[in-house]
């Protein structure tokens, strides 16, 4: 089993007892005995003053998008970086008065879209030029550290789900994607990373030995995170991505889908280490909620060959191609955005939402992030603090 950084700071914490201390976690910040860090950082007699917690809450109680009031009592105060507006996104500097250190660690999974390390990067920016210093605990990616998938963020299309210039599916850690926000933004923060020690950038999560922590309601096992990249994105579609089942993202459908013909389609396409799965079922919450519903379940039979985006990318066009008078590019209001479509948000750009409405053959779409990949595939070794 491999050692996370939250573990190997605990080996030698008592550098730290004279500093005033803040923590960004969540419910997956646990020591490899499940100790939750606040607890064993006060026991060792690190004085922390405050705990910031991210989207979901500090228990991930509350749901996506959903402003999160409850904290609960841990002898510290604890506040809310996710809030009913974009600017809740930012700390209350003057929480930050008393403050000159603060520990980021919080499992990721490996997806532009996921908001914690959204979270770290808007926390780097709001402290530049302040002297505190910013350590992060480093956590494996789940979907580990070689391939990279999907296009770079179009600028213009920065939200919080899309704030690192990276591919949706990067294959960094939050320690190295920290370390590409200080230089890309040129911020002036004394940032420095806890290495795992074990990790090796082809380990899948099964591989680490970690008991794999909920890190968010809807990111219940390891399965999900690994077809997370791609069918995210239906949260930009008026098709249910699966929340309000216990399989969310690897369930996904509507009403106007039928199952085995959406399933004939996408196999067509010829994607690798997945196989298409018609059923039915019904969500108790969210899109369609209470009502029994055609599509697909998502079974990856070959993870190195697996590419989750242009998986959700291709079904996206199948149902185009199959509905096109029911399927709707969602609009509104979505992670504080209320300009761009959601789709266009997680996409990082309008391209693929274009071209599948124009009708493109689904294999050219397919091909419209190649350049992006080799590119920043060349670009993420400079980050690499792993073999």
């Amino acid at each position: 089993m491999i050692a996370t950084g939250l573990d190997i700071l605990l080996r030698n914490c008592e550098r730290f007892q004279n500093r005033n201390i803040a923590l960004i976690v969540n419910q997956s910040s646990v020591t490899a005995h499940l100790k939750y860090s606040w607890n064993m950082l006060k026991e060792r007699g690190l004085h922390v003053k405050m705990i910031f917690s991210p989207e979901h809450g500090l228990f991930a109680t509350e749901q996506d998008q959903i402003a999160v009031n409850y904290q609960p009592e841990l002898g510290c105060e604890v506040a809310s970086l996710y809030g009913d507006s974009a600017e809740s996104l930012l700390p209350d500097m003057t929480l930050l008065d008393n403050l000159d250190l603060i520990l980021f660690d919080i499992q990721d999974v490996g997806t532009r879209y996921y908001t914690y390390v959204n979270t770290l990067a808007l926390f780097m920016e709001a402290v530049s030029g302040r002297d505190i210093e910013i350590i992060v605990l480093d956590r494996p990616n789940p979907l580990g550290g070689t391939i990279v998938e999907g296009p770079l963020l179009d600028p213009a299309y920065r939200s919080f789900v899309g704030i690192f210039p990276v591919p949706v599916r990067h294959g960094l850690t939050a320690g190295e994607l920290a370390l590409l926000y200080l230089d890309v933004k040129k911020l002036d923060v004394n940032l420095s990373v806890i290495k795992m020690e074990g990790w090796r950038r082809s380990m899948l999560f099964p591989e680490t030995g970690l008991p794999w922590i909920p890190p968010s309601p809807n990111m219940p096992t390891f399965a999900t995170a690994e077809v997370y990249p791609g069918m995210c994105l239906f949260e930009g579609l008026n098709v249910s991505e699966g929340r309000g089942t216990t399989t969310p993202f690897q369930l996904s459908g509507a009403p106007f889908i039928k199952p085995d013909e959406l399933a004939e389609r996408c196999t067509t396409y010829g994607l690798e280490g997945v196989h298409f799965r018609p059923v039915w079922f019904k969500p108790t919450f969210h899109k369609f909620s209470g009502e029994v519903i055609g599509g697909i379940w998502l079974h990856v039979t070959d993870h190195s060959l697996f590419r989750s985006f242009a998986t959700g990318v291709a079904m996206t066009a199948a149902i185009h191609e199959l509905y096109p008078e029911f399927l709707q590019f969602l609009n509104g209001v979505y992670e504080f955005n209320d300009t761009i479509p959601a789709f266009d948000l997680l996409a990082g750009n309008s391209g693929i939402r274009t071209n599948i409405l124009n009708g493109c053959d689904a294999q050219n779409t397919l091909a419209l992030w190649q350049h992006d990949e080799a590119e920043f595939s060349r670009i993420k070794l400079n980050f690499h603090l792993y073999d």
